[in-house]
C-alpha cells in the first residue's frame, strides 16, 4: 500500500442483519422515512410471507408483475401503477428480479426502495440498474436506484430451493471475482470480495448439506452483502457483461447463467492478475483460486454447461460482437473474438475450465 493512490467511494445504506425480525425492521424503516403509502412488490408465490410481514403497515398496493432481466414493458407497467397509486415507498421482497423492478421505478421516481431479499443476488446493496428490450440487456448506474434500507432475515430463504440457494450463492461469488479486475477495483473492493468469497464458498456448502441451516444462510447474506459492496465500488467486470448479454438475448435463468459461465472467466483472466488470483485462492483455502472454485462446485454439483438451458455453439457467435462492444477496455488479458468464443463453447458443453483457454486464444 505504500505509495499506492486511489478513490475509494461508499454509498449510503442502512444495513440490518435481523433473523426472523424482517417485519419488526421494516416496520421501524417505514416509519423512519416518514412514509405513508407503501408499494409492496413480491412474487405471487410468497403471498403468505408478505402478508404476516406487511401487516398492520401503511401498503397502498401490493404487486407481482414481475420478470427476469426487467422486461422494459414490465418496468414501464409497474412505473405507471406506482404514480397511480402515488407511492412514497417502495417495498421489495424477493430475489434479483423483484429487486431490479423496484429499482425500475425508482430510475423514474426518485421513490425509495426497502429491500427485503429473499435470495443471494446482491443487487440490493448495489446502484447498478438494468433493463431489457427487444433481447438487450442495457444497465447503468444511478444513486435513485440503491436500496436506503436492506432487511436481511435469513428465515426468509428457507423456501428457497437447495438447488436454487446453491446457483444464487454462486451468483454472489461471480460478484467477488469481477471486483478483483473491475474498471474501478480498489485495495479496500478486493478485501470486501476476498472476505466475501470466504464467507460464501463456506456457507454454499453448508447449505447445500443443510438447507435449515440458519446460520449457513445467515453467512451466505454477509458474504452476499460484501460481495455487493466490492462489486458497486469495482464495477461490472468481463464475466457480468458476458452474463448480462446472454441472460437478455436468451432469456437464461440468472443465478445459473453466472454458476455456469464463472469459472471459464476466471480461467481465462487469472493468469493475467497474479496478486488477484493469490488472494482469490488464500480465501478459498486452495493451491489456486480455480481449483478453489471448482472444489465447491463439486462439493455442491452446480450447473455446469450452458447447453442444459437450451444454448448451443450455433446461437453464440452472434452475441459474440455485442460482448465485444461491451468488455472492459482495462480486462486483465485482451479480448478477442476467437477468445470469446472458445471460452463460451466450453460453457455451452461444460468443458474443464483449466483447459478451455490459452495463450494463443489472445490475438
Amino acid at each position: 500500500m505504500a505509495g499506492s493512490q486511489f478513490l475509494h467511494e461508499s454509498r449510503p445504506q442502512r444495513v440490518h442483519f435481523a433473523r426472523s425480525g424482517a417485519a419488526d425492521v421494516l416496520r421501524s424503516e417505514i416509519d423512519r422515512l416518514g412514509a405513508s403509502r407503501a408499494m409492496v412488490i413480491s412474487g405471487s408465490s410468497r403471498s403468505e410471507s408478505v402478508e404476516r410481514m406487511t401487516k398492520g403497515l401503511p401498503v397502498v398496493l401490493k404487486y407481482d408483475d414481475i420478470a427476469m432481466h426487467v422486461p422494459l414493458p414490465v418496468a414501464e407497467r409497474a412505473r405507471v401503477a406506482a404514480l397511480q397509486c402515488e407511492a412514497d415507498v417502495i417495498v421489495s421482497i424477493g430475489g434479483g428480479s423483484t429487486t431490479g423492478l423496484a429499482k425500475a421505478i425508482a430510475l423514474a421516481t426518485g421513490t425509495p426502495i426497502i429491500a427485503v431479499p429473499t435470495t443471494y443476488a446482491g443487487s440490493e446493496a448495489t446502484a447498478v440498474w438494468g433493463i431489457t428490450e427487444e433481447g438487450r440487456k442495457t444497465t447503468g448506474i444511478d444513486i435513485r436506484v440503491l436500496p436506503t434500507s436492506i432487511v436481511y432475515d435469513s428465515t426468509l430463504t428457507l423456501t428457497l430451493a437447495v438447488s436454487d440457494s446453491v446457483a444464487s450463492g454462486f451468483n454472489a461469488l461471480a460478484h467477488c471475482v469481477d471486483s478483483m479486475w473491475g474498471p474501478r477495483t480498489d485495495p479496500i473492493d478486493r478485501m470486501y470480495a476476498a472476505e466475501g468469497i470466504r464467507a460464501l464458498s463456506r456457507s454454499i456448502i453448508a447449505v447445500a448439506a443443510d438447507g435449515t441451516d440458519l446460520d449457513a444462510r445467515d453467512c451466505a447474506f454477509y458474504g452476499t452483502y460484501l460481495s455487493a459492496v466490492a462489486f458497486s465500488s469495482a464495477g461490472s467486470g468481463l464475466h457480468h457483461k458476458i452474463c448480462h448479454i446472454l441472460g437478455g438475448a436468451f432469456d437464461l435463468p440468472h443465478a445459473q447463467t453466472h454458476t455456469v459461465v464463472l469459472p471459464y472467466v476466471l480461467a481465462y483472466n487469472a493468469p493475467a492478475a497474479p496478486v488477484a488470483e493469490r488472494q482469490m485462492a488464500a480465501a478459498f483455502g486452495s493451491d489456486s483460486a480455480l481449483s478453489g472454485l471448482e472444489e465447491v462446485r463439486r462439493a455442491v454439483d452446480a450447473p455446469r454447461a450452458l447447453r442444459n438451458y437450451g444454448v448451443t455453439e450455433a446461437d453464440i457467435d452472434a452475441v459474440i460482437p455485442h460482448i465485444l462492444d461491451h468488455a472492459p477496455a482495462d480486462n486483465p488479458r485482451p479480448v478477442t473474438f476467437r477468445s470469446i468464443q472458445k471460452l463460451l463453447y466450453a460453457a455451452v458443453n461444460g468443458d474443464d475450465p483449466a483447459n478451455s483457454t490459452d495463450e494463443s486464444d489472445v490475438e
